[in-house]
């Protein structure tokens, strides 16, 4: 598979991306590197669209100084390198750094570009050793980077590692290869996985665009090898905060067999000012989903609170919100005072 990446060749000597973009691209990279996939470049339209939005560079990320690069305390939360361990019967296991895309928005912003190598075997036997040692661990999340960009038997390996954990009862993928690189999901692929049974992915559209020929090809091998599907899409300004573009990704969805899950509101990951939305869009949207489109496609709205606190769902009518402050109550009962920041740097 070929890259395009903006610090060689490939990418700056394409004729199609005008030179200022390529100048804005090489002083960007140089804090957060870029990377795109051939099939994800062919979605772009015309610069400045929703695709071009998600994985281009821009300038106004070296601007986000405020935020911090581990807003969600996940460096807090890991027990041992490679896992988190925030709620008490799940755990995400890192297994890879690798993606074919480097969304801009990432939350995971700080870890893009550190190379990329899949987990250690020391650190995936020690992640393994954790989970078997605290027997109320029953969900299993891999996560990365993107698993599905490991090999097939380095794939297996791990999920069959996990699976052998008389106590944990589900595993999950969290990928969003589907979207990026869907010829990754191949029939031999999905045969494999099809043995690993519970087994649930949960991919990662934001635009309609990303329903293509290829990605609904891909759902389906996933979906007719018996493994749920479910979507967690990223409200992001400019890209899908209207309520006519979120109707038409959700139905959209739905029509290729996945079951969107959650809407983010964005993390407060530095580098990332210039895609958030007020969370008074989020709940607008919201509105305009219920009741307007099948109960199935709506997902859940949700803030994931700074310092590892944890999911908060986020109902029209249930939020406290004084000015630009929200009152939020945790899974745990405790009340969570939360800023809503959407003032991009300039």
């Amino acid at each position: 598979m070929r890259y395009i990446i903006n610090d060689n060749s490939t990418y700056c000597n394409n004729s199609a991306i005008p030179e200022l973009i390529c100048s804005v691209a090489s002083l960007v990279s140089a804090r957060y590197p870029v990377r795109l996939s051939d099939y994800y470049a062919g979605l772009i339209k015309r610069p400045g669209d929703a695709i071009w939005k998600q994985c281009m560079p821009d300038v106004r990320e070296l601007g986000d100084l405020i935020q911090a690069p581990d807003p969600l305390a996940e460096l807090a939360l890991s027990p041992v390198p490679g896992l988190i361990h925030r709620y008490p019967d799940r755990v995400i296991l890192l297994v890879s750094n690798r993606c074919p895309v480097y969304c801009r928005f990432c939350m995971r912003k700080r870890h893009v570009g550190s190379g990329d190598a899949p987990m250690k075997k020391h650190e995936l036997e020690s992640a393994l050793a954790y989970i078997a040692a605290h027997p109320q661990i029953k969900d299993v999340i891999l996560s990365g980077g993107d698993p599905l960009m490991l090999d097939d038997e380095s794939l297996v390996r791990i999920l069959s590692g996990v699976r052998a954990i008389p106590h944990v009862a589900l595993i999950r993928i969290g990928t969003r290869v589907p979207v990026t690189l869907p010829g990754r999901i191949t029939i031999e692929l999905c045969s494999l996985l099809k043995q690993l049974h519970p087994l649930y992915i949960n991919t990662h559209f934001n635009h309609p665009d990303e329903i293509t020929a290829a990605s609904r090809a891909a759902c389906s091998l996933l979906s007719d090898a018996g493994i749920p599907l479910g979507n967690q899409t990223v409200l992001l300004k400019g890209v899908n905060d209207t309520v006519e573009t979120m109707r038409e990704l959700m139905t959209g969805l739905l029509a290729i067999r996945v079951k969107p899950y959650y809407l983010h509101q964005m993390d407060l990951v530095q580098g990332t000012a210039h895609f958030r939305t007020s969370v008074r869009t989020g709940i607008e949207i919201m509105r305009g989903l219920r009741g307007h489109v099948s109960g199935l496609a709506v997902p859940h709205y949700v803030i994931d609170l700074p310092g590892g606190k944890g999911k908060v769902a986020i109902l029209p009518d249930d939020v406290k919100i004084d000015g630009t402050m929200l009152t939020l109550r945790t899974y745990t009962g405790e009340v969570v005072q939360y800023q809503d920041i959407t003032t991009p740097p300039e």
